[in-house]
């Protein structure tokens, strides 16, 4: 169980989140994409921000391997410390939002019940979950990293879909089948998703 901080108190801010978002002109909004080591969860967020910075929308992308490069580089891969990590990272997504900018999270984020836990930290309609669902075998067949090689030889403990499950979300926001999809179209789906819910006004993708 986390520990909570004693002898503090909580400082309500002059500038609100709504001032910000005044300021960028567009709501901000917790985009999670979760899936499988070498689904496309990194590159299809990544494409996002980069579609929505050339139209002016203020924008942040929280990578799982770059976090543990600094804000999570005492944790290892044990469920224990996978749990410590999404927590961390979903206080740090719910900080960015009250920025007023729009946060794109890619993180493996393997169990259902962290994923839930971080879509409760924010108000309804702030967090928008995307499955990036892909066929094991072709993740393996992808494995840029060379992590699965590592995970069937034995190397890499705790591994996702070999050595630790990974809980598929029952009802995400959006469901993209990357293994199927170009990343042309993978992004105009996420895109649209954002204009549906008035995150973002209707863009030309």
């Amino acid at each position: 169980m986390t520990k909570k901080s004693t002898n503090t108190l909580w400082h309500h801010a002059t500038i609100t989140r709504a001032d910000r978002e005044a300021l960028h002109k567009h709501k901000s909004v917790i985009i999670w994409f979760t899936g499988l080591s070498g689904s496309g969860k990194s590159t299809l967020a990544h494409a996002v921000e980069e579609y929505l910075h050339k139209v002016g929308i203020s924008t942040i992308v929280l990578d799982g391997d770059n976090v543990r490069h600094g804000l999570c580089g005492d944790l290892d891969f044990s469920d224990s410390d996978r749990i410590e990590n999404i927590r961390r990272v979903s206080e740090l997504a719910k900080l960015m939002i009250e920025a007023g900018v729009i946060t794109l999270a890619a993180f493996i984020s393997p169990f259902k019940a962290d994923r839930d836990d971080a879509r409760k930290r924010v108000p309804h309609g702030d967090f928008l979950e995307i499955y990036c669902q892909c066929p094991i075998e072709t993740c393996e067949q992808r494995d840029v990293k060379g992590l699965y090689k590592k995970a069937r030889a034995g190397k890499i403990p705790f591994f996702t879909g070999i050595g630790s499950p990974y809980e598929t979300p029952g009802m995400p926001e959006l469901v993209v089948n990357t293994h199927e999809l170009t990343l042309e179209e993978s992004v105009k789906k996420v895109l649209n998703l954002l204009m549906q819910r008035g995150v973002i006004k209707d863009i030309v993708c």
